[in-house]
């Protein structure tokens, strides 16, 4: 028994800075950090888990990180951040290196849970970590190295979906009516979404960049994209009418029959863009399958997501001379869920190898201790509380990211704008004829902050 509760707290040991979320949930743990961007200073979210980023989950706290400090207009430090979050995912990329910690991850994960494994979030994670460092850059006045990340986030979603069909051909479905069921649920939930990987918001902010940037053609592309993703929404079909006729398309006159003309700026006028991310992407649940094995009780712990969340209402933009309805263009809570689903496969898997592991552990443990009479009891219930407390499903994702992003587009005379969404505090943005004003709205629930430039 000594022998098999030494293999244990070795397990713990092994996993190191994860051991946060291996006892608190990850969701608790960004709880606090959610709670103070609905404050007047953000910022100071950073503090919660800045000290975490040098751990096992490094690479998913420096997302939060950088997330938070973009929300509080910083940045220079949401770069910084979002860098480190970006080698992190170049460390999983070299499959030529194994660490000793990451073997050692892996193994203390079937006696503990899946929370030990470093964090290497989904390919929506990865996409939207380059198009936010994109925004960064266009908001800090470097076009150059807004188009790096913008093409290195167009890469990542074709790279991204063959690497999951690639790791997914060689995961064989397990029989099991609770999975089932449960994919069949997360489906349902996701909508009409297919897939992950393919993000159409993603698609139209670099779209938009490549155009502000001098780029129509490679905007164009982007265009197509996020409307093969996102068929109904009226202004990105409106630019696809605009700029198949600028470019002088064959699909112009197609377009412009299916969505009627596209309008184009007066005299002294300016286009004004507007981007609107909308509340918070859900936390991950967690559902419990008990069952026996070899006459001891087992339970199984895999993450979910509910489907009782609330419709998020279009933005509705004032102080344009005119109300501007915003028309949703992703909803990243169904990314997210189709995520899920999509890594449920290989959950399972792992989740049958911990359990075989944990079951062959009390059984040890119940034979040394029939040896030892005394010791009988305390020994079988010593390893079945070990395994209670420590199967606990992997809840971790990236929780600051918005649960939909709205787009809306117009054209407005020269001069000074107050801006505002729904009721929110107003917002001073300028126009300027012949240019373009590119406008960011982060709506975190309490709080809606704006951030303009003019290109």
């Amino acid at each position: 028994m000594k022998r098999w509760l030494l293999l244990c707290l070795l397990s713990l040991l092994v996993s190191g800075c994860a051991l946060n979320s291996i006892l608190i949930s990850y969701p608790s743990q960004i709880a606090p950090v959610k709670a103070q961007l609905n404050t007047a200073n953000p910022i100071k979210g950073v503090r919660e888990i800045e000290s975490n980023i040098s751990g096992a989950d490094g690479l998913l706290y420096a997302q939060e990180a950088g997330r938070v400090a973009q929300i509080s207009g910083d940045f220079e430090a949401s770069k910084r951040y979002y860098q480190q979050a970006v080698a992190g995912y170049l460390e999983f990329d070299d499959k030529a290196t194994v660490s000793v910690t990451d073997i050692g991850a892996t193994a203390s994960s079937l006696f503990i849970n899946d929370n030990v494994i470093p964090y290497r979030g989904p390919g929506y994670e990865r996409v939207m970590l380059h198009q936010y460092q994109a925004l960064n850059y266009i908001f800090s006045g470097d076009k150059q190295g807004a188009l790096v990340e913008v093409r290195r986030s167009n890469e990542l979603q074709s790279f991204e979906q063959a690497r999951y069909q690639k790791s997914n051909s060689s995961v064989q479905a397990m029989a099991n009516g609770t999975i089932d069921a449960e994919v069949n649920r997360l489906e349902k939930a996701a909508g009409s979404l297919t897939s992950s990987f393919l993000n159409a918001y993603s698609y139209y902010t670099t779209g938009v960049l490549h155009e502000l940037l001098g780029e129509p053609n490679d905007a164009f592309i982007d265009y197509r994209k996020a409307a093969q993703i996102s068929p109904d929404n009226p202004y990105l079909q409106k630019d696809l009418v605009r700029l198949s006729k600028q470019l002088s398309m064959p699909q112009a006159d197609e377009f412009e029959r299916r969505w009627g003309k596209a309008t184009t700026a007066k005299r002294d006028q300016g286009e004004v863009i507007l981007l609107i991310e909308r509340g918070f992407v859900p936390e991950k649940q967690s559902f419990s399958v008990p069952f026996t094995i070899h006459g001891n009780w087992q339970t199984a712990s895999l993450a979910t997501y509910t489907s009782n969340s609330r419709p998020v209402s279009p933005g509705k933009v004032k102080g344009l001379g005119k109300s501007l309805t915003a028309s949703p263009i992703a909803n990243i809570d169904a990314l997210a869920i189709t995520a899920l689903k999509e890594e449920l496969p290989a959950a399972l898997i792992r989740q049958a190898a911990r359990i075989y592991a944990k079951s062959e552990m009390a059984r040890s443990v119940e034979s040394e201790s029939k040896k030892r009479r005394n010791e009988t009891d305390l020994g079988v219930i010593a390893m079945q509380i070990f395994n209670v407390v420590t199967e606990q499903a992997d809840r971790r994702s990236w929780l600051t990211l918005p649960k939909q992003a709205q787009i809306a587009r117009t054209y407005l005379d020269n001069g000074p704008y107050s801006i505002q969404l729904d009721n929110g505090t107003p917002a001073q943005i300028e126009v300027k004829s012949g240019r373009t004003t590119l406008v960011w709205a982060v709506d975190t629930g309490n709080y809606t902050r704006f951030y303009s430039i003019i290109i």
